[in-house]
């Protein structure tokens, strides 16, 4: 099936981004989103987690963050000694 969307362009562009940050397409990205909407009001919580686990699988592996990406004072700066 196929479905035409009339978006904004604000929305286009936003939309666009976040499927780039989670590389993959815009219809992918959106198809994710249907799938995620839908699929789970009808599949058992054993079929939710394995579909859970395989959307997971779509996203990209990247590394963690470092302990000075995450400490306080790089997330608060000069707050942090406050």
């Amino acid at each position: 099936m196929t479905i035409t969307l009339d978006l904004k362009p604000e929305m286009h562009a936003g939309l666009l981004a976040l499927a780039s940050a989670s590389g993959m397409s815009l219809e992918q990205y959106i198809l994710a989103m249907v799938e995620n909407t839908v699929r789970p009001h009808s599949l058992s919580p054993q079929e939710r987690a394995a579909a859970w686990i395989e959307s997971a699988k779509r996203f990209p592996n990247t590394s963690p963050l470092t302990d000075e990406a995450i400490s306080r004072e790089s997330i608060h700066g000069d707050r942090a000694a406050k």
